[in-house]
């Protein structure tokens, strides 16, 4: 081939390289001095059920902007197996060295999967997956708490599962009280659970998001108007494997979820605040005209809630990301100048949302 027609086909070869390595993370706030980590503890490989190469998943979430995944290959369904036998540590190893090479916290986990009860549940942390093939799924756990992993129960409300209600087994009380769960999974793919997420509230256990991804990612997510995978939020003192535990530990999570964060308050409230900001008031007869900027990759929705009558603005309004908008509010006479709205998509409670209050006197 002459080299003037060769220069061309490099050039497109190298720019789809570059393409390739594109990140589109969506920006959310750090908040209380904690780095705010996006994070998937619940995928899968061809060495369980999936249908990708540990190294795909390194490098979907490379291209997502996320900062840490664990794969979580199942121990008892291996449908593949007649192709491919290997340790349960396998994919782990294989993917460790491109984590490496794009960083991302890489973090080694396997999926104890069985009938309910009590389900599947993740352990991850684990320093050897082989060591939880046990026909017993107490022995399993039991193994699993020995190697200090960090343990969610997965998709409580999995239709396959529990068909008609999602419920609370004696096993995940025996589970619980044994110390075999620390956390539970409030989202799993495209499923958010109302009903556990107030378990995750009363039991004290982390909030956990999370893709439970099979197929490639670009299949199930359609990145091109603006969807994403469901991930853990992990507000982290830095950005290492052991920070992220030390969170989970202690339950500093939220979820994101198509357009929606589900957590405490206590995150909730800085993301919000950390994102929204008035840039502007400008005030006239009776009425100020008031200008939001939104500095983050979310969208926020606001509803109007009780307030003084003599205070007139927005019944329902939509602040897009990175956006500015303008808000004019009328007073009548004597009145609080104070303007009351619930983020309806920022749960702080099943059903819901974040309430926030301006004062504009």
């Amino acid at each position: 081939m002459k080299l003037t027609k060769l220069l061309p086909l490099i050039a497109i070869l190298a720019a789809g390289a570059g393409q390739a390595q594109v990140q589109n993370r969506i920006e959310i706030p750090d908040i209380n001095g904690y780095k705010t980590l996006q994070c998937d503890f619940h995928i899968h490989t061809v060495f369980s059920d999936g249908l990708v190469w540990p190294t795909v998943r390194v490098d979907e979430a490379y291209r997502e902007g996320l900062d840490a995944i664990a794969i979580t290959d199942h121990l008892e369904y291996r449908p593949h197996s007649k192709d491919i036998v290997a340790s349960y540590n396998r994919s782990f190893e294989i993917a460790e060295s491109a984590a490496k090479k794009e960083g991302i916290i890489l973090i080694r986990g396997s999926e104890v999967t069985r009938s309910m009860p009590p389900g599947h549940l993740n352990a991850i942390f684990l320093s050897d997956c082989d060591a939880l093939v046990k026909d017993d799924w107490r022995a399993a756990l039991a193994e699993a708490k020995r190697q200090n992993a960090f343990i969610f129960w997965n998709h409580p409300g999995w239709d396959a599962q529990q068909p008609d209600t999602t419920l609370w087994w004696k096993e995940h009380t025996e589970i619980y009280d044994n110390g075999w769960m620390n956390g539970i999974e409030v989202v799993n793919e495209h499923s958010y659970y109302d009903d556990v997420f107030q378990w995750a509230l009363d039991k004290k256990l982390t909030l956990m998001g999370n893709s439970d991804i099979h197929e490639p990612i670009q299949t199930d997510i359609n990145f091109a108007i603006g969807e994403h995978r469901a991930t853990t939020l992990v507000f982290a003192k830095e950005r290492t494997a052991e920070a992220i535990r030390e969170a989970l530990d202690n339950r500093r999570t939220a979820v994101f979820h198509k357009e929606f964060l589900i957590g405490e308050e206590q995150y909730l409230r800085p993301i919000f605040e950390n994102s929204f900001e008035i840039i502007d008031m400008a005030k006239g007869n009776n009425q100020v005209t008031v200008t939001f900027l939104n500095k983050s990759g979310l969208t926020f929705y606001l509803k109007k809630t009780a307030h003084d009558k003599n205070v007139v603005y927005f019944r329902d309004f939509e602040i897009k990301p990175h956006c500015k908008y303008s808000i004019s509010i009328r007073f009548k006479g004597d009145n609080d100048g104070k303007v009351n709205f619930e983020v309806t998509n920022l749960l702080v409670k099943p059903g819901k949302g974040l309430e926030c209050s301006y004062s504009l006197k």
